[in-house]
């Protein structure tokens, strides 16, 4: 998986909900534009990148939906399989 493009299609989300009059909206309606429609092992590693990278890369907007979000962006662990 390329992370980097999931950097620029956050991005390409960001930019279209930034738009929004209200920012509270915008940043719950980006945020929950991953959760919906990316896989969680597309958030994880999206995530995961994040961390690493500081951010660089992706845009104020997205680092701000993604920070207030983060818990709902977060996919639920997996138990580990029976033995």
């Amino acid at each position: 998986m390329n992370v980097e493009h999931l950097f620029t299609m956050a991005n390409q989300i960001g930019r279209f909900y930034e738009a929004y009059p209200n920012r509270g909206e915008a940043l719950q309606s980006a945020a929950m534009h991953l959760r919906r429609f990316w896989d969680p092992r597309m958030r994880l590693a999206f995530l995961q990148y994040l961390d690493t990278s500081g951010g660089e890369g992706l845009d104020a907007f997205m680092v701000e939906a993604v920070q207030a979000h983060r818990n709902e962006l977060t996919p639920a662990a997996r138990p580990a399989p029976p033995d």
